[in-house]
């Protein structure tokens, strides 16, 4: 089991200073002790996100700011982008961290995002996969033919050189047929529990391994990392008291950006009709749902447990997002808990194998 930290703060809309302290400290932490990756993700024109419109940009901040952990997408939504610029941003940030690169693709979900290429939305997940193939090509020096300003053919490198000869790729994933289609390529899963039961988790882990050994991979060789909100502290109250009114925040953010989509996805519910204690009963239930299974939040040993059975499951990373608005002292302190979990897990584990 790895152990990585997840950013996607919903504090975009803000207008004080230090609005990437957590993410610079936290990168920070998780290098000095062995952590495998810090995740950033690309969102755009919403304050749900909005602290990260560019991973590639952030992703340089934190290559500066560290020495060993990777840096990782979570994701870089490919129709939103053109291959040659996810290409050349992506090598230079390979550059400047010394080779510690690794992309997770998405395809987009909300429609206001594609203002910027609103002729994509329709085939987004088809793009998402042309576009892969394309980035994977111009990475390991192959050049593509495009058409240029005089409407003539030429042939295109992007500079510079990545140091690693191969970009590792991730598929962030939620339906059985993203799974699937992870496996065909050889792809690592980026997933959340937020819409799976753990019974969920596991038959689409499954899929995806099958499809793995299907197209001529090991079926272990592919990582599958779980996003999930973590807070940990001594005991339940605790955490209760310290991550409850910042997680409704939280949620209700999310609430604004879904309802934004028109209704895409997540509630079946009008808004329009909604009063203002409609709205906290449904953050509070929200809060409920979620604080009891669907959030590594809790005290060690409950999240220990927690971990055990995800790994059981088939999860091979819980990559914990940690920036959803609880104070940055309270965080740096569950972090704590947190490494000292990864090192009690991993010592654990040795001792088992050993035996």
């Amino acid at each position: 089991m790895d152990f990585s930290l997840f950013y996607f703060s919903g504090d975009g809309s803000t207008t004080f200073r230090d609005k990437y302290r957590l993410l610079i400290e936290g990168s920070k932490f998780a290098d000095r002790h062995n952590f495998a990756a810090v995740w950033i993700p690309e969102r755009h024109f919403d304050a749900f996100g909005g602290l990260y419109p560019n991973p590639a940009v952030t992703g340089a901040a934190i290559a500066m700011v560290t020495n060993q952990i990777q840096i990782r997408s979570g994701s870089v939504v490919m129709p939103l982008q053109n291959p040659l610029r996810v290409a050349e941003e992506w090598a230079m940030v390979d550059n400047l961290s010394n080779g510690r690169v690794g992309l997770s693709f998405a395809p987009g979900w909300h429609p206001n995002d594609f203002v910027l290429f609103p002729e994509k939305y329709a085939n987004k997940k088809e793009i998402m996969w042309r576009d892969i193939q394309v980035v994977q090509k111009l990475w390991q020096g192959e050049a593509i033919a495009l058409t240029g300003g005089d409407g003539k053919q030429v042939k295109i490198n992007t500079f510079p050189q990545p140091l690693q000869s191969k970009l590792p790729i991730w598929i962030t994933s939620l339906s059985d047929d993203s799974f699937i289609d992870s496996g065909k390529i050889g792809a690592n899963i980026l997933t959340s529990p937020l819409y799976h039961s753990l019974d969920e988790i596991l038959r689409k882990i499954t899929l995806y391994r099958q499809s793995l050994a299907e197209h001529g991979y090991d079926p272990q060789s592919g990582k599958v990392a779980l996003m999930i909100h973590t807070f940990i502290d001594r005991d339940f109250d605790t955490v209760r008291r310290k991550v409850k009114q910042p997680f409704k925040n939280y949620l209700k953010t999310h609430f604004d950006l879904v309802v934004k989509s028109r209704g895409d996805l997540r509630f079946s519910i009008d808004p329009k009709t909604m009063t203002a204690q409609d709205l906290d009963d449904l953050l509070e239930f929200s809060f409920e749902t979620y604080f009891n299974g669907k959030v590594l939040m809790g005290t060690p040993e409950y999240c220990t447990k927690m971990i055990n059975n995800l790994q059981q499951a088939g999860v091979d990373e819980i990559a914990a997002l940690i920036d959803f608005g609880v104070e940055f002292d309270w965080v740096m302190e569950s972090l704590d808990f947190f490494k000292e979990i990864k090192k009690n897990y991993a010592s654990s584990h040795t001792v088992q194998q050993g035996a």
